[in-house]
């Protein structure tokens, strides 16, 4: 017993380091608690604690062992191996656990497992050759078995070295979109054997390194000093009564006036006019993508965009050529269509309070010179600054009206169903005040500058009291502002009166 404590004391040095490494393992297992660990970790601290349990018991044997030299060396080389092991082991989990996470720079497993490999072999062969361990028919004897290991391990080794040249060439990085065969989708590991891919379908695929190696792969959205952004094609058809300049022109308007969510600003959406049918033209819109996960999503609210301006345009979309009616048309079926359209307009005019002054037959003149203009959301339906001679007459959805200062925009009223906007723009060619901007998707009539001439001009004395209804509006809006009492009001109302209907004579040249 008194020897076995003797010898035991001789490893002293070892169990010291034993209690400072554990130490080292259990601020590892506090930082790393309530599950953070990622499995990979989880195995190394496994193994850690396996070595530290070893290397416990190489004391112990090399301790027991004292009176047999053989089992004591051993034991003893064994114990340092293992202590030498928790070492590199212990240090990579502190350093790659705790240290490296809270810096900017990132090390792929791969090299992580390269760094402890060396580390390993490096404390292996110091603590052999420190026991007077003869190295060289290790050496000749592993020349063997690595032949007959590699023979038979081809598929391995090539994977192995294939996941290696993957992260020493940068090519590929985790985060990445790319294209390999059949497999579409991103990067989420890079492994010594494989490489995960996450698909959209919710899919995760093992490709062999060896594979992606040999094969051609496809990186989305990577150029080299260019953001990452992919080109995404939306395909349309529409007649050929309507000229391209047209089409291009209305796509490009709807595209550019409001940006839409995951498409790029520059370069900007383009149109192109593609191909000349036998019935129809076919047209794309080419925009760039800034995140390869929501690709068709965006282009259906590309394809929503461009329904909705060729619509509110009259450029219907192409039908197959060989499409056949065969709904029965005749001159009753119009007329029904042709009231109820006209009641419609009616209904929506008769709630626009600066259009009281006007008596039936004018009001009827009216309505037949709306334009019906639909919008989707995010559209801007006007913008302030602009010179845009009509109004508009919200039938269905909702608009947000935005003001400008200093160049940063303000939410200063919602109009729904029954409002109107852009009254001061037909009346008196005034800029627009505000921007409009389509929060739902909306149906509006509009009404034009010219439709509104001849009945203003054919009866000037009718801009009097909308020159009033208007004044007293802008006058609500100052009283309320303002705190005006009844003079000031009474002034301020006959100015802007005065005001607003010299500008509607001069704008319609009464």
């Amino acid at each position: 017993m008194i020897d076995f404590l003797l010898a035991l004391k001789d490893q002293a040095f070892s169990l010291l380091t034993f209690w400072g490494l554990g130490f080292a393992v259990a601020v590892v297992v506090l930082e790393r608690a309530f599950g953070r660990v990622r499995d990979e970790h989880r195995r190394g601290l496994k193994a850690l604690v396996g070595l530290t349990g070893a290397h416990f018991l190489a004391v112990l044997i090399a301790a027991a062992g004292r009176g047999s030299v053989d089992i004591a060396v051993e034991a003893g080389v064994a114990a340092r191996l293992f202590l030498g092991w928790m070492v590199v082991l212990g240090c990579a989990t502190v350093l790659f656990e705790i240290v490296w996470p809270r810096t900017t720079l990132s090390v792929s497993r791969i090299l992580q497992d390269l760094m402890v490999a060396g580390s390993i072999v490096i404390v292996t062969v110091f603590v052999l050759r420190r026991a007077g361990v003869d190295l060289t028919s290790i050496v000749a004897t592993s020349a063997v078995v690595t032949a007959v290991i590699g023979l038979s391990l081809q598929d391995t080794l090539g994977n192995t070295i294939g996941g290696l040249a993957l992260q020493l060439d940068n090519s590929i990085h985790v985060g990445d979109w790319i294209k390999s065969g059949d497999v579409n989708g991103r990067v989420v590991e890079i492994r010594w054997r494989f490489t995960a891919i996450e698909t959209r379908n919710w899919e995760t695929i093992y490709i062999p390194n060896s594979k992606l190696v040999k094969d051609t792969v496809t990186v989305f959205g990577k150029r080299l000093g260019q953001p990452r952004q992919l080109r995404r094609w939306v395909y349309f058809n529409v007649d050929f009564r309507h000229a391209p300049s047209d089409v291009i022109e209305t796509v490009l308007q709807a595209l550019h006036g409001a940006p839409i969510n995951h498409v790029a600003t520059e370069p900007k959406s383009n149109c192109v006019l593609m191909d000349l049918g036998e019935s129809t033209a076919k047209y794309a819109v080419r925009y760039w993508l800034t995140d390869a996960a929501v690709d068709d999503p965006t282009d259906g609210a590309v394809r929503t965009r461009i329904f909705f301006a060729l619509k509110r345009k009259g450029i219907p979309l192409a039908l197959p050529a060989h499409a056949l009616f065969i709904t029965e048309d005749n001159k009753k079926r119009r007329e029904r269509k042709q009231l109820e359209e006209h009641v419609r307009r009616l209904e929506a005019l008769s709630k626009v309070e600066s259009f009281a002054p006007l008596d039936d037959k004018e009001r009827e003149r009216v309505a037949d010179g709306l334009i019906y203009a639909p919008f989707t959301r995010g559209e801007v339906i006007t913008r302030q600054g602009a010179e845009a001679h009509w109004l508009y007459m919200v039938v269905r959805g909702s608009v947000s009206v935005r003001v400008a200062v200093d160049g940063v925009e303000t939410e200063v009223a919602t109009m729904g169903p029954g409002e109107v906007f852009g009254e001061m723009s037909l009346l008196t060619g005034e800029p627009r005040a505000a921007s409009v901007y389509a929060t739902s998707d909306v149906e509006c009539w509009r009404l034009d500058r010219e439709a509104f001439r001849q009945v203003i001009q054919e009866r000037p004395e009718i801009a009097t009291p909308m020159a009033t209804l208007l004044a007293e509006r802008r006058v609500h809006l100052s009283t309320a502002r303002e705190v005006l009492d009844a003079d000031a009001r009474g002034r301020r109302l006959k100015a802007e009166e005065e005001d607003l209907l010299h500008k509607m004579r001069a704008f319609f040249g009464l």
